[in-house]
């Protein structure tokens, strides 16, 4: 009796455990399916199970632990981020917050700079010296996003020549293609490179194009914010195709433009060019931010040579008066061979300043430098050295350099991508005390509210596949960017007829309105436009990666 007793009760708790059972974890009804492909969307069911899209169809008799309700609401694969600053800011917040409230699943970081390798000198008591051990380390620590890089052409030639305006010998140009090797086979995406800034500037052609040899060897990708985007953009873009062609690698220009109402003209050429090499196969492609105002440091409208070594020396150079004449000279011209962004904006009118780290600064944030000049009774050149030295070499600004036209004009080519170029921040705390360039809370929102549901510049199909199938494509990216059975469940949903970007250059810290749910790998971070707090990111290894 007892033993026919025992076993019914198996059997019962059997029966309980596969009622309570069900055949997906999420499932996401009646949604408006684009799967980043660029085709026509369909209306479905998706099934999540784990960190997994298990289904995509007809779900009307499927059980399920959560269900949402998609009727109307776009559902679509998790936006890419080609360029992300969020590699700092998600160490201190992982959330990841403006970025998450965009649909951003994936940030990608490394212009110019990484978070390693680092030697002894560079190395600043940081728990990782490697690019890998730096994505571990931050993933372990938990990211609602997933996260990836491209190894820096700046932190390889810091590592092995430091800051000074010279070529590598031969010896320390292979030690730098040594690094490369090995941030590629520890899953970085390619190289990438920043040429405006010191000491980025001092690298020729022949060396990045060593780089970019040892990246292509992992069918890796070269990226690069170009020598010039301004009065040299023309030389510039024929470098950048010089080191794609000869290192034969997939290359992509970061946030293409034509800086300074001179150089509007200019970008007719550059695309002429980019779809010129295309026709021959040369996987070319380049990304952008919808913005008509470009987000960089002040130090940027002073020479390179002047920030050779380390920021003391830089400030030292401000000081000295024989010196600073030579700095002021050069800026107050119109004919350099540096990327001179003082007189790209054409006017001090517009530039406005962002980020102060001195409290005292702080009240000059989000005013323009002819209102800051007249404040402190000095001219707008002086006024720009007399502020590097008091904030300690840099000052975050913005500058008013690209027209509207061009900004379209860039949106409607098929192998455009996006980027914010900016931090990933949440809209509370000590950040409200600096401003910010409305990039970093709207470029995503913005493309598809301004550019696509208002001015229909492109497509909704079209604009979801640059934001997600085109990159991960690119970038050769494993079941993530399309929607289809078997990929990672990065999910998710928005309404097409309310997504909108609300930051403004004069209120910056505002969220982006319209998207409903976020999935990252299965796991709800975004619920009803709330963050849920969860932190499923996970590392997204480039195609040279070895375990």
């Amino acid at each position: 009796m007892r033993v026919k007793l025992f076993y019914l009760l198996i059997f019962a708790t059997t029966l309980i455990i596969a009622g309570c059972s069900s055949d997906y974890d999420v499932i996401i009804k009646n949604g408006i399916v684009y799967d980043g492909t660029g085709d026509k969307p369909t209306t479905t069911d998706i099934g999540i199970k784990n960190d997994t899209i298990a289904t995509i169809g007809d779900l009307e008799s499927a059980s399920t632990a959560t269900t949402i309700d998609a009727e109307g609401k776009a559902v679509v694969p998790g936006f890419i981020n080609m360029l992300s600053w969020a590699n700092h800011s998600l160490l201190n917040d992982g959330r990841s917050m403006s970025d998450i409230k965009q649909g951003i699943t994936l940030e990608i970081f490394g212009e110019g700079s990484s978070m390693g390798p680092l030697n002894k000198q560079m190395h600043d008591g940081e728990p990782w010296k490697t690019l890998g051990e730096f994505l571990e380390y931050l993933t372990d620590q938990g990211v609602s996003p997933n996260v990836a890089s491209f190894v820096g052409a700046t932190t390889i030639r810091v590592n092995v020549i430091g800051r000074e305006d010279r070529a590598p010998t031969d010896e320390e140009l292979t030690q730098m293609q040594g690094l490369v090797r090995e941030a590629m086979e520890e899953g970085a995406m390619g190289l990438g490179s920043s040429l405006i800034y010191a000491p980025a500037w001092f690298a020729d052609t022949d060396e990045l194009i060593a780089l970019s040899k040892a990246a292509a060897e992992y069918n890796g990708t070269y990226v690069s914010h170009i020598r010039s985007e301004g009065d040299n953009l023309l030389d510039a873009t024929d470098e950048f195709f010089e080191i794609a062609t000869k290192a034969d690698i997939d290359a992509q220009i970061y946030h293409l433009k034509a800086a300074g109402e001179q150089n509007w003209s200019k970008l007719n050429t550059v695309l002429e060019k980019v779809d010129s090499l295309r026709a021959l196969d040369h996987n070319i492609s380049a990304n952008m931010y919808t913005y008509t105002a470009a987000s960089t440091g002040i130090d940027a409208t002073t020479p390179p040579w002047a920030q050779e070594g380390s920021t003391a020396d830089f400030i030292e150079r401000l000081k000295d008066p024989d010196t600073r004449n030579k700095i002021e000279a050069e800026m107050s011209s119109s004919k350099t061979d540096w990327e001179n962004f003082y007189q790209l904006a054409g006017s001090p009118d517009n530039i406005l300043l962002l980020e102060f780290e001195v409290d005292s600064l702080k009240k000059y944030n989000g005013k323009s430098f002819t209102e800051v000049s007249e404040r402190r009774g000095t001219d707008p050149i002086p006024t720009i050295l007399d502020l590097l030295i008091e904030n300690g070499g840099d000052i975050g600004a913005v500058f008013f350099v690209m027209s509207e036209e061009n900004v379209e004009r860039k949106i409607e080519q098929p192998y455009m991508s996006f980027g914010s170029d900016a931090r990933s921040v949440a809209a509370e705390g000590d950040i409200l005390e600096s401003s910010t360039h409305p990039r970093t809370y709207g470029t995503f929102a913005r493309l598809l509210g301004k550019y696509v549901r208002d001015e229909q510049v492109i497509s909704l199909q079209e604009a979801i596949h640059r934001l997600t199938g085109l990159p991960s494509t690119n970038l050769k990216i494993d079941k993530r960017g399309y929607l289809k059975e078997g990929h990672f469940a990065d999910i998710v949903i928005f309404n097409p007829e309310t997504i909108t970007d609300k930051a403004t250059y004069t209120d910056p810290h505002q969220y982006a309105e319209g998207i409903e749910h976020v999935f990252v790998n299965g796991t709800h971070v975004l619920k009803d436009g709330e963050h849920t707090g969860a932190t499923p990111g996970r590392i997204v290894h480039g195609p040279g990666y070895k375990k």
